[in-house]
């Protein structure tokens, strides 16, 4: 006699399984470009037209088409494929020095397949159909993402009908058993029946536990994770134009990084080294500097701090700054007068400083500027800027991305455990003419003799978990 219940479940399991499979298993550029990111930049080119620590990638598929398999081999372990005795595996080898790809074993054939499809798309120009984007390959650059809800949904759709319709026969197969059996007045099962058997009741209460918990479990891997946030700061300033253009060191306002923990906010007293001479903006006018004068009570009208700036009341120090954003309206504008349109620019500018700079806990203008916080580690993570800026000699766009090209800065990175876990992995500890590094004698030994030929971060122990949570 046919098992109803065992065939229902095993169908509705086949099922579910399916579906899991068809929504995991996916090759995509976006996909690519963030494994890129985690596994592959450290030591590969964005552009994928430059070399760096290791080879450009550009039109590496071609460099190995007919040997596909051989290529996912080399990526997953390249010190096997060079034992192997493969010729162009050995010639690379040889011609980058005898340095050793980092091994990635975890990585999954369609992971893999990601990868190389996005460096296909970049060294091509159609990633996110943006050639300019994809040249170079600056996470800074929002990508336009594949919506896949609409495919999903339909094949969720097929397959619960499939699985009606498997579930029907059985049912049918069920009453003929029944029936063979001299059971004549058996009825056929109905549709409404089969939804509510214990068997489809008991999936469903299977699927909602594993779709609920494939759901707590990925949203507490994201939390706290804000990559790409970009917020509006209370004052407009363009890391373009001070990183970028005028080449001011991110160690020069964020003095910290070099010497402690944080890298510290720059105070308005840090703004004011350069902009007692400079009084107007080049990128967003003179208002937005007026807002750095009003915070630290500085008069650029007569290039003088004010006295008791603290107990002045808002009316006299509103009478300051209207006067200093009125006469630079006249300026900007060339204008003899003040004219109606020229007194609501002035009213405009006032307020929108009044706003930027007072909050409900401090309603006066004068004090430190309340920026928005963009990084953000959890509080059991412990991280050094020190450690990595002066010890290990990083450069802050290592971890914050190419910020002199950022009119607004954001997240770069993901910061999470597995990106800081991989850079260090695959980072190479700098040791000549570093102290901090001395007492690694055998380290020191090693490489003067040729028997190693680099020190990443993990070998000093950085992959240890005391090392980050204690």
């Amino acid at each position: 006699m046919v098992n109803k219940r065992l065939i229902i479940s095993s169908l509705l399991s086949l099922v579910f399984l399916l579906t899991a499979f068809v929504s995991s298993a996916q090759v995509s550029v976006e996909s690519g470009k963030q494994l890129f990111k985690a596994n592959c930049a450290q030591c590969h080119n964005r552009n994928m037209k430059d070399n760096l620590t290791g080879p450009a990638l550009g039109g590496i598929s071609e460099r190995w088409s007919g040997r596909e398999e051989l290529l996912y081999s080399w990526i997953r372990n390249t010190q096997s494929v060079i034992a192997s005795g493969d010729p162009y595996a050995v010639d690379l080898y040889n011609t980058w020095n005898k340095v050793l790809m980092n091994p990635f074993p975890n990585l999954t054939d369609d992971e893999i397949g990601s990868i190389l499809a996005y460096i296909d798309a970049v060294h091509n120009g159609t990633e996110g159909g943006n050639a300019a984007a994809a040249a170079g390959a600056v996470a800074v650059v929002e990508q336009p993402k594949t919506n896949y809800t609409l495919i999903y949904s339909v094949l969720a759709i097929l397959l619960a009908l499939i699985a009606l319709i498997l579930a029907r026969i059985v049912g049918n197969l069920d009453h003929m058993n029944k029936v063979a059996a001299g059971d004549s007045e058996a009825p056929r099962p109905s549709i409404r029946e089969i939804l509510t058997s214990k068997s489809v009741i008991a999936f469903v209460i299977f699927a909602l536990i594993v779709l609920g918990g494939y759901t707590t479990v990925n949203n507490a891997i994201s939390f706290g994770r804000q990559q790409n946030y970009q917020p509006e700061q209370p004052i407009k300033f363009s890391h373009a134009t001070h990183a970028g253009v005028n080449k001011i060191d991110c160690q020069y306002c964020h003095d910290g990084a070099r010497r402690s923990k944080q890298s510290v906010i720059p105070s308005a007293n840090t703004c004011m080294n350069c902009h007692k001479a400079i009084k107007k903006g080049s990128t967003y006018g003179t208002a937005e500097l007026t807002k750095i004068f009003a915070s630290v009570g500085y008069d650029p009208t007569t290039d003088t701090y004010i006295e008791n700036y603290d107990q002045m009341a808002t009316e006299d120090i509103e009478a300051i700054y209207k006067k200093w954003i009125a006469d630079n309206y006249i300026a900007d504008k060339e204008l003899a007068s003040l004219d109606a349109k020229g007194e609501k620019a002035v009213k405009d500018q006032w307020n929108n400083l009044v706003n930027s700079l007072t909050s409900e806990h401090d309603p006066k203008i004068g004090g430190p500027i309340e920026w928005n916080r963009i990084h953000n580690l959890p509080d059991h993570v412990y991280f050094n800027h020190s450690q990595h800026v002066t010890v290990g000699k990083l450069d802050c766009q290592q971890c914050h991305g190419k910020v002199q090209e950022m009119e607004v800065v954001k997240q770069y990175a993901t910061l999470s455990m597995g990106w800081c876990i991989n850079c260090h992995r695959q980072t190479e500890v700098k040791f000549m003419d570093n102290d901090y590094y001395k007492s690694y004698e055998k380290y020191h030994q090693e490489l003067a003799s040729g028997k190693r030929e680099k020190v990443t971060v993990e070998d000093i122990g950085g992959t240890e978990c005391q090392k980050c949570h204690y």
